[in-house]
């Protein structure tokens, strides 16, 4: 969560918290600085000028909107070289040389890509940590790329232009209570989606030019894969609602992405004849900042903090937590529980049972308004009732902002009140060494050890659920596959 609630766009095309963009642009052929032998001291030949970005100012402004969204640019200069060269390789052998592009690497967690009109495209930090090879990043510049190259970006601007359906917004709590707890369980923004043909076209075109661009084809395949896990990994924690569905309700079905993608690549090679980079590509991401940027605030465990604002709270047993750019999200276990914890502007004048009562959520309890005093901090709360949920809402001074926190549960019960008092009740201001302590979990690259296996190296892994699974899908590994002595594998270290 930022220290003001933002946006967070959700537009990734294959799939699925500031610093100065990477500005990356592709050009037709490579280029050689030409050196006369006979004269050390004879000037080189100018190196010819990249093609252009085709900008707009709407795209400079969606530009800056998804900089906000997910907590700016990463600087990361092994990557920047890294992804420079791949996709010099890439625009070469494409059909349009002539394209410029800019890659911007997003400091956020998650797994996402995406392109807008004129050759921008974004990769998150997040998707990168997930790849194993240059092959799998390429597969994900190229497939951004042929959705560029074949106007898809441009279309769907007009299409949701046209339809004004472009983004869909859960920037705060709505007047519906039951409306209200769907927000609670999934709070994201959708971009109008790429069609099922543009996406398989996309698929199709970028398996090409990694082949012509002699990068293993394969790897969209392999990278498809390893997004479906990780995906599944992450819903196994938090139940769907058929009524707040993301963009992957509109994507192709990513078992059939991956089928085309393995037949298109079986058009160019084998899978065994291909140079994948491994070696290359875990020295460029080794030491790369794992999940979320401290500064935005960051989940560990049940616990989140927030070091650059000093406070932090622990959301109930069986709860998993999800910060995202407008909210900290929690659900339990089963889906019968849910919360969210954000922060509100609240005038001057105004008290927090006012705000409470203000009509911002529909069915408050009025006479259910209680003032307190949390841990030091001026607070109130309430009762709201729906068809479906109910809830217990807090608000609370903390400086010169007040926080809010939503509970629901579908049943009141015992469990779902202590569960609200004693997560408000945890809330508390971080001692200076907590804030000094504070810092990113990262990806460590290491070679494996002779005994090393993936339940002792799992082991190793900090800050992260279900370490042996996310092992195995950070390096590729099958459900039963074992690492062998000198293998290069990642794991996440604190």
């Amino acid at each position: 969560m930022s220290p003001r609630a933002g946006v967070r766009l959700w537009a990734a095309p294959i799939a699925v918290s500031i610093g100065a963009s990477v500005l990356l642009a592709g050009c037709g052929d490579f280029t050689r600085f030409q050196t006369a032998l006979s004269s050390p001291s004879a000037p080189s030949a100018p190196k010819p000028a990249r093609p252009a970005v085709q900008t707009s100012p709407a795209t400079e402004k969606e530009h800056e909107r998804i900089l906000a969204s997910y907590g700016g640019a990463y600087d990361d200069p092994k990557l920047e070289a890294l992804i420079s060269k791949t996709v010099d390789r890439l625009v070469a052998a494409s059909d349009r040389p002539d394209q410029g592009y800019r890659v911007t690497i997003l400091n956020s967690g998650a797994v996402n890509a995406f392109a807008l009109p004129g050759g921008q495209l974004y990769v998150t930090r997040g998707l990168i940590a997930l790849a194993c090879d240059t092959s799998e990043l390429s597969s994900v510049l190229s497939h951004e790329m042929a959705h560029v190259i074949k106007n898809h970006a441009a279309s769907r601007e007009d299409k949701a232009r046209a339809t004004a359906v472009a983004t869909r917004v859960v920037a705060d709590m709505g007047s519906d209570p039951d409306i209200t707890a769907l927000a609670l369980a999934k709070t994201k923004l959708t971009m109008a989606s790429f069609s099922r043909q543009q996406e398989f076209e996309a698929d199709k075109i970028g398996v090409g030019i990694s082949a012509h661009a002699r990068f293993d084809p394969y790897g969209a395949a392999r990278f498809l894969t390893a997004m479906e896990r990780n995906a599944e990994l992450k819903a196994g924690r938090t139940p769907a609602d058929p009524r707040m569905q993301d963009f992957l309700s509109s994507h192709p079905a990513t078992p059939e992405r991956i089928a085309n993608a393995e037949a298109t690549a079986r058009q160019y090679s084998s899978p065994e004849s291909n140079e994948r980079e491994r070696d290359v590509y875990l020295a460029a991401i080794d030491n790369i900042v794992y999940g979320e940027d401290p500064s935005e605030g960051f989940v560990r465990g049940r616990r989140f903090l927030h070091p650059k604002l000093g406070f932090t709270f622990t959301a109930p047993e069986n709860f998993t937590l999800d910060n995202t750019a407008q909210a900290v999200i929690g659900v339990r276990e089963g889906g019968s529980q849910a919360m969210r914890f954000d922060v509100v502007r609240v005038p001057a004048e105004q008290s927090l049972g006012e705000y409470l009562n203000s009509g911002w959520m529909e069915n408050v309890d009025k006479a259910s308004t209680e003032e307190m005093t949390i841990n030091g901090f001026p607070a109130a709360s309430v009762v709201a009732n729906g068809d479906q949920w109910q809830f217990k809402v807090y608000a609370l001074h903390f400086g010169s902002d007040v926080y809010r926190f939503i509970f629901a549960a579908k049943q009141k019960t015992t469990e779902s009140e202590r569960n609200a008092r004693e997560t408000v009740n945890s809330f508390r201001r971080l001692s200076l060494d907590e804030i000094q302590s504070a810092r990113p979990l990262r990806i460590k690259v290491i070679n494996v050890q002779p005994g090393d296996t993936v339940e002792s190296l799992s082991h190793r892994m900090a800050g992260v659920d279900k370490p042996a699974e996310r092992f195995r899908i950070l390096n590729g590994l099958d459900p039963h596959a074992q690492v062998k002595p000198r293998d290069r594998v990642k794991i996440v270290v604190d």
